[in-house]
């Protein structure tokens, strides 16, 4: 999933943007620090967590800005050139640009590129490239041209690749777009045809690339709304001939065709692109976010006051031209998935660097045959024309499997240990080969269950559901609850019927059983500690008020409070909830905390939670409950231990779980109290909800207030009603 944050303008009272926007904005050698160039004479050092300039230069009257001015990661120093040739480069103590050094070239630059680790390189009109270095000892030498005549450089783009400059820039003639590879330190170059569509001579597209492997991605949005990928080899065996490049159609429609202006696009990572542009041909314009890989629509923001057709991407932020202002909008980007896609991702609170990833990378194994279940297909089918070279077999993998189905199980323990010390490529693919050995055999063999073999594999955290899609259904039948509890905290991808079996087995399973099991307890706090503290506060205080509610609530109808007694026991009314310890086992809780941290969608999920039996579905929704009230007892919202259940987790469970079985909650008169007092606890909220919204809205006229005072005389009296 994909979020846009809060935008925020920086102050643009010093930069002049033209009817094209501005030049350019650029990362200086501080991480919190870019340069904006604007289209006239003006360079402004921004930090963006201040919203605040911290430097300005601007060239005489009647001199202009041509470039975008960049900064030399090298030595700190920032260079920009003026009248097409003459190039300047200052630092942060210099004031005034005419007094900074100065050179002036032989020929007209189109562009300079500084990147990392790598000194600036000078891109001129003629598609011609020099090193800021040599080019700065000497100024005036003689400048070729690399591309024909008529020929005009359109976007650039500089890489480090292994170590390696390069350099690709796009060029137009007549309707007609070629693409140059320059690998700097060989000086090869390498000319390509971009074969786009025929309404592509009369409309600019825009463009973006990213280095994916071997590869350049360059990435373009059409006229016709649609965004295409063309694959270009970095390193191209024949450098004289002019090869035609295919595009492939990436995502569709994704802004308004009939949008000649405004349109602009650019790589976040490898799933997500942002895109600039108004997605219907009567709408405004609008920032959105798309994956790639699932086709889908992640997130979007309007722009009412319109755009200038310009994005920049560094680092987690976006920013553009919004009306007249740069606008600054962070954005967050999470890893993409399935589970992400159509569940709910979990999120863990650490994460392991040393630790496998969950998902196989498909492209990089050798033997698999994708076919249509690669969301990459005509990616990975158009590199295998160009890449055949293959992975060799890693020896000892063949040795296993053989091992594994005649062997006795201490032996295949052993040497598994022995293989599972081994480091190769493509592990995560072995593994699976291993996990599906073992599960054949169990199914052929039903006496057969290495439950230290396969608990050794899980640990491994390379596994995943749709890697082994017979490991959790094996320990179902075994009941081996340690097992499932550490399959639902590292599988992503489970399915919502075996999320459903395993919730089905913990509230079943006897107190007797779990006794003598070892199940991590990491996401369980202490309950006894807790029960101490209420049965304390009941003593010390009869009215108590914790996140806006009071258990004595007098909004709540006598028909509500006779509900909540026991019959013939009116002398020993409580004025607290009737749920104060928790209503199951520690280790029951660990497992059952585990179920509420796995992803699930909740259209596949609710028919089967609908095969609960009632008993276990009135013990679910009390320890629910239980957790709730810890949750909003607490002044943070959350509970004590390590990865405990939000209370976001706990409030969607609760909802899940009346949605499906809502007629036979109501049936149970212990239910019955247990909807009572969640009715209370939602009616108090809303209550402190809505003079939450009153605060709100009068922080909102101070703030009007506030900003109207530039206005107003010197003597005035302001009366302000907060309630």
């Amino acid at each position: 999933m994909a979020a846009l944050e809060e935008e925020f303008t920086l102050s643009t009272g010093v930069l002049s943007a033209g009817p094209e926007g501005f030049l350019g904005v650029e990362q200086s050698d501080k991480a919190d620090q870019f340069l904006v160039t604007d289209s006239g004479r003006t360079v402004v050092l921004y930090k963006v967590s201040d919203q605040k300039p911290l430097g300005s230069w601007s060239v005489k009257q009647g001199q202009t800005i041509t470039c975008p001015a960049v900064c030399n990661f090298q030595t700190g120093e920032y260079i920009v050139v003026h009248d097409q040739k003459v190039l300047r480069i200052w630092n942060n103590e210099d004031v005034n640009l005419d007094k900074v050094f100065k050179a002036t070239l032989s020929a007209e630059v189109h562009r300079i590129h500084s990147v990392q680790k790598t000194e600036p390189l000078v891109l001129f009109q003629r598609g011609a490239v020099r090193g800021l270095e040599a080019l700065l000892a000497e100024p005036q030498q003689n400048i070729e041209a690399v591309i024909p005549d008529e020929e005009v450089i359109k976007w650039s783009e500089f890489f480090m690749v292994f170590k390696q400059p390069v350099l690709i820039f796009i060029t137009e003639k007549h309707g007609n777009y070629f693409a140059y590879v320059q690998l700097c330190k060989s000086h090869s170059l390498s000319k390509y045809t971009l074969l786009l569509g025929k309404e592509e001579k009369s409309v600019k597209p825009n463009f973006t690339a990213r280095v994916d492997g071997k590869f350049i991605s360059l990435v373009s949005l059409s006229s016709d709304g649609c965004i295409y990928e063309t694959l270009i080899p970095i390193y191209s065996s024949d450098t004289e001939k002019n090869h035609r490049l295919i595009r492939a159609l990436m995502l569709k429609a994704v802004v308004s065709g009939a949008a000649r202006n405004g349109t602009a696009l650019t790589i976040l990572d490898q799933d997500h692109v942002a895109v600039l542009g108004p997605p219907l041909p009567a709408s405004k314009e609008c920032l959105s976010i798309w994956n790639v890989k699932f086709q889908t629509l992640q997130t979007s923001k309007e722009l009412p006051q319109g755009t200038s057709g310009q994005l920049w991407y560094h680092g987690e932020i976006l920013f553009m031209l919004h009306g007249k202002c740069l606008t600054v909008i962070p954005y967050k980007c999470e890893v993409s998935s399935l589970a992400g896609a159509l569940g709910k991702l979990k999120h863990t609170q650490e994460s392991d660097p040393h630790s496998m990833p969950h998902f196989v990378d498909w492209e990089t194994c050798s033997g698999y045959d994708l076919g249509s279940y690669s969301a990459d297909q005509s990616r990975t089918l158009r590199r295998k024309k160009i890449e055949t070279n293959l992975q060799p077999e890693v020896p000892g993998s063949k040795q296993l499997l053989s091992i594994i189905k005649n062997d006795s199980e201490k032996h295949i323990e052993v040497e598994l240990r022995k293989f599972l010390a081994k480091s190769t490529p493509d592990f995560h693919t072995k593994i699976g080969d291993v996990v599906a050995g073992l599960l054949g055999r169990c199914k052929a063999e039903p006496s057969f269950y290495p439950r230290n073999c396969l608990m050794q594999l899980i640990q491994t955290r390379v596994l995943s559901y749709s890697l082994c899609p017979g490991l959790m259904e094996i320990a179902l039948e075994h009941t081996d609850v340690q097992m499932l509890q550490l399959c639902l905290q590292q599988f992503p991808d489970i399915p919502e019927s075996t999320t459903c079996a395993c919730l089905k087995l913990f509230l079943s399973i006897g107190d007797d059983c779990l006794r003598d099991i070892n199940i991590n307890m990491e996401s369980v706090f202490d309950y006894s500690d807790t029960i101490q503290d209420e049965k304390k506060e009941m003593k010390e205080q009869t009215e108590i008020v914790q996140n806006g509610f009071s258990p004595e609530d007098n909004s709540c109808s006598k028909d509500d409070q006779q509900l909540n007694k026991k019959p013939g026991d009116a002398a020993k009314e409580t004025t607290s909830f009737p749920v104060t310890s928790c209503p199951v086992t520690p280790k029951r809780a660990a497992l059952i905390n585990a179920v509420l941290h796995s992803a699930y969608s909740e259209a596949f999920l609710l028919p089967h939670l609908k095969d609960i039996p009632a008993k276990h579905i009135t013990l679910f929704l009390q320890y629910l409950y239980f957790l709730y009230l810890k949750c909003s007892g607490n002044a943070t919202m959350t509970l004590p231990g390590i990865s405990p259940p939000t209370l976001s987790q706990i409030m969607d469970w609760i909802c899940l779980l009346l949605d499906a079985n809502f007629t036979v909650v109501l049936m149970i008169p212990d239910a019955k109290r247990l909807l009572l007092n969640l009715y209370k606890f939602v009616k108090s909220q809303i209550s402190v909800y809505s003079e939450l919204n009153k605060i709100e809205v009068s922080f909102r006229e101070l703030q009007k207030l506030n900003q109207d005072k530039s206005n107003r005389g010197l003597y005035s009296i302001e009366v302000l009603e907060l309630f």
